[in-house]
C-alpha cells in the first residue's frame, strides 16, 4: 500500500483468526515501524474493527500518528478470550 504523507486515511489490516477463534469482541492494536523489530509497548495504537479488518487512522489531520515518507512494517495484536495473545506482522506501508 502506498499513501501520500500528506494524506490522512484508514489503514485497513486484514485478520485471520486461528480455527475457531471469534476475534470481532477482542481488543486490537496495530503498530507502524519503520525499523525491523518487534514494536516496541509505546508503538501500538488501538485499532478499531470494521467488517473482520482492524483499521488504524494515520495521518497529519487528526491520525494516532503521522508519518514521514519511507518503507514501514505493519503489525497487529489482538487479544482474544483464552491464553493466546496474538502479534503478526501484516505487510509493509510505503509513504510518499
Amino acid at each position: 500500500m502506498v499513501i501520500p504523507a500528506s494524506s490522512t486515511e484508514y489503514v485497513h489490516v486484514p485478520v485471520t483468526a486461528p480455527a475457531g477463534t471469534n476475534l470481532s469482541g477482542s481488543p486490537v492494536k496495530v503498530a507502524i515501524v519503520a525499523h525491523g523489530d518487534n514494536p516496541a509497548k509505546g508503538e501500538w495504537h488501538t485499532a478499531e474493527w470494521v467488517e473482520g479488518r482492524a483499521r488504524l487512522l494515520v495521518g497529519p489531520d487528526g491520525g494516532a500518528l503521522t508519518l514521514t515518507r519511507g518503507n514501514y512494517r505493519v503489525w497487529i495484536t489482538v487479544d482474544p478470550p483464552g491464553a493466546e495473545n496474538l502479534v503478526r506482522l501484516s505487510g509493509s506501508l510505503t509513504i510518499s
